[in-house]
């Protein structure tokens, strides 16, 4: 790996990064910065957590002119907290570069928002539906955009952001640089790709197992109304500094949440139902471990670098084997270690398998309480039966069994019956 030393960038920028613990580039940026440098197109692709948020905004902010009073680079995001993530990283780079950065996302008051641009920052962040407001009120002007990036793209299409998307490249300058960064390519996004890019650069980093290696994974075989009670073992025996908690639908983030809170647990919520600012709010305290767990839904998959977050539980099983690395890849960042637990039913064996085979790894298996009291509970018959087995072998005469007393309340027809007084009834 390389410092960022050896790219030449300005000192203070090098000192900052260095005060945040971060000296050396990881694979992503080594292969991406040299590239967005160069003002080619780009599709990178590399799995989450490796740090593809410095690999194009250092270089971006390089080539912002601070004396130009309007928007030149555009950052298009799916979600409002990859929003607020990327902007929070400009933020604290962009006073060094001196441009500014301006955060567009749906939730706030959008007449706010028009006063923010009113002051014509250089870089804009946003989300495609916000930006495509500030478009039709033509309050936000993106003809001098020349370098755009797409964070997260497969995610976009996922989120049926692609005809935005391409509403939004329409209006931009006809010499700009696009750059595509995501963690998979999928064929819709790569035909967008190159429909409005010329010859770009293909960067491509292997081994989504990477990220994994840092993390214990185990799978917990149980039935689905064992699921609270497990969780709440986990935590009580690992004590987690931070947890998060994977559910598959909003009402079983918040039946699990109200459960966990009724438990005495620090514990809160995080999903679409709730208005931007209970969520900024939910993740400001997360961040701040004010609460020790967060039970979400996959919104919280990507894009949020939290640190200290030592434990992820999947309570409900990631549709895809993608999905299961985004959701586990919340832990073990930046080399720390961390630890994975997936709770699978019985009808999920076969998922689980797909998984398996997705992201080629054999995750440990580990059994329910119910199943690990059950096969204690005949360990100690079989032992038991074993100390019987050797006392007869031992002493033959003392184990030779004796005749069963004759039962009084016996057919009447049996030959062998008889009554209290001996004589043989009729």
């Amino acid at each position: 790996m390389r410092n960022f030393s050896d790219f030449h960038l300005r000192p203070d920028v090098i000192l900052l990064l260095h005060r945040q613990g971060i000296d050396q580039a990881t694979p992503v940026q080594e292969a991406a910065i040299p590239v967005v440098r160069s003002g080619r197109d780009a599709i990178v692709q590399a799995p989450t957590g490796t740090g593809k948020t410095l690999a194009f905004l250092l270089p971006l902010l390089e080539k912002l002119k601070p004396n130009v009073m309007a928007a030149q680079a555009l950052i298009v995001t799916p979600t409002r907290e990859l929003t607020l993530q990327i902007a929070r990283v400009a933020n604290a780079l962009a006073p060094v570069y001196g441009v500014r950065a301006l955060a567009l996302y749906g939730g706030q008051d959008i007449e706010r928002q028009k006063e923010k641009i009113h002051r014509h920052p250089q870089l804009i962040i946003g989300t495609p539906g916000r930006l495509l407001d500030h478009l039709r009120h033509h309050t936000l002007l993106l003809g001098t955009v020349n370098k755009v990036v797409l964070d997260e793209a497969d995610e976009m299409m996922k989120l049926g952001f692609i005809e935005d998307v391409e509403t939004l490249l329409k209006e931009l300058a006809r010499d700009r640089q696009l750059l595509l960064f995501s963690a998979t390519i999928p064929e819709r996004v790569r035909k967008l790709a190159h429909r409005f890019m010329t010859r770009p650069e293909e960067i491509k980093i292997e081994g989504a197992q990477v990220p994994l290696d840092t993390i214990r994974q185990v799978t917990i075989a149980l039935k689905e109304a064992e699921k609270i009670d497990r969780l709440s073992l986990i935590i009580n025996e690992t004590q987690p500094y931070l947890m998060m908690v994977f559910c598959a639908t909003r009402e079983k983030v918040r039946r699990v949440t109200y459960e966990m809170i009724h438990r005495g647990y620090l514990a809160d919520e995080l999903s679409g139902d709730l208005t931007q600012t209970q969520r900024a709010l939910v993740l400001r305290r997360f961040r701040q471990a004010e609460l020790q767990i967060l039970v979400t839904t996959d919104i919280a998959a990507r894009g949020l670098d939290i640190e200290g977050v030592t434990h992820v539980v999947n309570y409900d099983l990631p549709r895809t084997a993608e999905d299961y690395i985004h959701r586990i890849g919340r832990t073990g960042r930046a080399g720390r270690e961390g630890e994975a637990v997936t709770f699978v039913t019985d009808r999920q064996y076969e998922s689980m398998r797909r998984i398996e085979a997705g992201i080629r790894a054999r995750i440990t298996r580990r059994r329910s309480t119910r199943s690990t009291e059950k096969a204690r509970g005949h360990r100690e018959i079989e032992v038991i039966r074993h100390r019987g087995e050797e006392a007869r072998q031992k002493s033959p005469a003392k184990c030779k069994r004796t005749p069963a007393p004759v039962n009084r309340s016996a057919n009447r027809k049996g030959a062998g019956h008889k009554g209290r007084n001996l004589r043989r009834r009729r």
